[in-house]
């Protein structure tokens, strides 16, 4: 077994033990939900409170996950936690826990738990090494837009490419961008790197071959965005 099946076998086993919690499956392991599967190095879960952060972090520990001092390497506030496992001389899994609120310092932007449950639904989790699927509360695919919207690093561009397949809503997008922050700066980011020469070969060093028929029928469907005021369906 490579490292990455390891790590993603783990990160399943652990999601399996702590099922019966309340929580939501945000990022990479989110974006794996709708469209091809991508490693993922960390598994990141939001929970409403304290008190649902301490039962799960309690089946964390018992699995022999530790906490550890992220905030300087990750760019969230206070109420995220970072739990740890070795599980290879010098290769560690992470679930990064968000507690109420996700908060990103660079860009000064939160989402409320009560937010993201609210746009969150039961649906299959799936890996990219394994076959095993685990029925899991998962963010929706618009609501994870908006928070890739919002940061707009290169990954979250490249997962925006992917995601808007599984997109319903796309003047719902808008608006939530809109509200907190500003959408057509964040859109010119966007814009920027999928019309870039060297954002094909970026996005398939990460998901693989992409149909170049269905790259273009993605590419026109994001620039879409730009340009739909109202709640229509993208379609593609």
């Amino acid at each position: 077994m490579d490292l990455l099946q390891l790590r993603e076998k783990e990160v399943f086993e652990i999601l399996k033990k702590i099922s019966k919690y309340r929580f939501v499956v945000i990022g990479g392991y989110a974006v794996n939900a709708y469209t091809l599967a991508r490693f993922s190095v960390d598994c990141d879960i939001v929970v409403g409170d304290d008190v649902e952060s301490r039962r799960i972090g309690k089946v964390l520990k018992e699995n022999l996950f530790t906490i550890t001092n992220a905030h300087e390497r990750v760019p969230y506030h206070e109420k995220f936690v970072r739990y740890e496992k070795e599980v290879k001389e010098d290769f560690k899994v992470s679930i990064d826990m968000f507690i109420s609120t996700v908060f990103d310092r660079q860009t000064n932007v939160s989402f409320a738990a009560e937010w993201i449950f609210e746009n969150s639904k039961f649906i299959f989790l799936k890996g990219k090494t394994i076959t095993e699927k685990l029925r899991l509360r998962v963010i929706n695919p618009e609501a994870l837009m908006v928070m890739k919207f919002v940061s707009c690093r290169t990954t979250d561009i490249r997962d925006i490419f992917m995601l808007i397949s599984g997109v319903d809503n796309s003047g719902w997008i808008r608006e939530n961008v809109s509200q907190r922050c500003d959408f057509k700066d964040r859109f010119s980011i966007v814009k920027n790197k999928i019309i870039s020469s060297q954002f094909k070969n970026n996005l398939r060093g990460v998901y693989g071959y992409i149909d170049e028929k269905l790259f273009e029928k993605y590419k026109k469907a994001v620039l879409g965005l730009g340009q739909f005021r109202d709640y229509r369906k993208i379609t593609l």
